[in-house]
């Protein structure tokens, strides 16, 4: 596989200390390796949210299907990402949107990440997945002055048919939302959870329908003549039908399709040790999943047991320094957006990368000039429910069930980012950019 990140981006390192690990262990998401030649209807390269929730899809459609995973089920973002079930999959603003497509196309968009919401709260009770969930929707904090939610507030009830709520800086403690904030808007949907638990639980229903899931088994080459054949370091596995799901951990040439039509873009996050009632009473202690509104967001939530989770984006070198960096920004970022903090330990720390269009839209759809594959990818940043989500919608392209509709702009395949292999380069004028509009 040919990536663009050097391999300290593809290393167990960067998990090293996950929390999620203390609550569901790599061991118990680990599966044997694929051996031997095996076949399926239907192969799906990636065993996390968007391949998983395919795979179950089809499998309780009588469709025979096979899952290749490089690490363990879960292993890439899936399974360390900050556990936000929230509206989003497109960093596209509606004006953009509707220059693109066209105001039906982006409603028909945003109605659908709303449906990405409800699916997997339908998957957490159709199989009786107990995954911490948490928060009654999402709220945005302001982190200067200048910021004014009204007109947020009129394109959420345009965008989604609900109303959200506006809350003023005075508002805000009362709240339990304390901290260096100026004003806010709650929009009544989504919500938190443990995102390996609800891994897990994917898992465990895709198993009992009949999936198998190969971990350890990285896809080095895919030929195509009758069938698909996927070459894997200790066999093959030959499909009729096959899902490319990596997301922001897709390579170059599996399939060379791929190559320079997604960016990966990374994110840290930090866990505190279990807060203490007086630390709650003099910082945060609302239950709501929160963000702030700056281009390279912080997003935030406390737990059910009390200890908070406190992410960043941001972060153009992959190295074992620039990792070092990234912590220390991250618990820089703590302190002073909650500095009654500033003497609790953060024992938890993590990195993951997201991935991102040139158009920032998802993309959920047939890859062309490859018959009979089909690609998900591109949730920037939002990809509990999007990825859940679009792991659905590709089962339903594949059976021609049409019980889902694709929106129109995630049918289209995304274009390449200029600079091919070294096109990481653009992103530092874009976070420059960002880290300006952001002061």
């Amino acid at each position: 596989m040919r990536r663009i990140f050097p391999d300290h981006a593809y290393s167990n390192a960067r998990i090293a200390g996950c929390y999620w690990a203390d609550t569901v262990s790599d061991a118990a998401l680990s599966r044997p390796a694929l051996k031997g030649a095996q076949k399926a209807d239907v192969a799906i390269i990636g065993a996390g949210f968007t391949g998983l929730s395919a795979a179950l899809a089809l499998a309780e459609a009588g469709v025979s299907v096979s899952v290749l995973e490089a690490g363990f089920p879960g292993w890439g973002a899936s399974g360390r990402n900050g556990g936000f079930c929230c509206l989003g999959g497109a960093k596209a603003s509606d004006a953009m949107l509707d220059r693109q497509h066209g105001k039906p196309a982006r409603l028909a968009y945003r109605r659908a990440e709303a449906s990405a919401i409800n699916h997997v709260a339908d998957t957490l009770e159709k199989h009786s997945i107990q995954a911490d969930v948490h928060s009654k929707g999402e709220t945005q904090l302001a982190h200067n002055a200048r910021v004014n939610f009204e007109k947020d507030a009129r394109a959420i009830e345009e965008n989604y048919g609900v109303t959200p709520t506006l809350h003023t800086r005075e508002e805000l403690p009362a709240l339990g939302m304390s901290g260096q904030f100026h004003s806010a808007i709650t929009t009544p949907v989504g919500f938190g959870l443990n995102p390996r638990k609800y891994l897990a639980g994917l898992l465990k229903a895709a198993e009992a329908a009949g999936v198998q899931v190969f971990g350890q088994s990285p896809v080095n080459k895919i030929n195509r003549a009758q069938k698909y054949s996927l070459a894997t370091p200790q066999g093959t596995l030959e499909a009729e039908q096959l899902i490319v799901a990596t997301n922001g951990y897709s390579s170059e040439d599996v399939p060379e399709w791929m190559a320079a039509r997604y960016m990966p873009a990374q994110s840290s996050v930090i866990v505190t040790r279990e807060l203490t009632e007086t630390e709650l009473a003099n910082g945060w202690n609302s239950d709501q999943a929160a963000y702030d509104n700056r281009t390279l967001l912080h997003y935030f939530r406390l737990m059910p047991n009390r200890r908070f989770l406190f992410g960043m984006r941001g972060g153009l070198m992959s190295t074992k320094a620039s990792e070092a960096r990234n912590r220390r920004q991250i618990r820089a970022d703590f302190e002073a957006m909650f500095p009654a903090w500033s003497q609790v330990e953060t024992p938890f720390y993590w990195s993951g990368m997201v991935c991102l269009a040139a158009g920032l839209t998802p993309f959920a759809g047939p890859v062309p000039e490859m018959s009979g594959a089909y690609a998900g990818f591109a949730y920037h940043g939002n990809g509990v429910a999007m990825g859940s989500y679009t792991g659905a919608l590709l089962a339903d392209q594949i059976l021609g069930a049409n019980k889902l509709h694709t929106p129109k702009l995630m049918a289209k395949p995304p274009k390449r980012f200029p600079l091919g292999r070294a096109r990481r380069a653009l992103m530092y004028g874009v976070y420059a950019g960002a880290a300006l509009k952001d002061l």
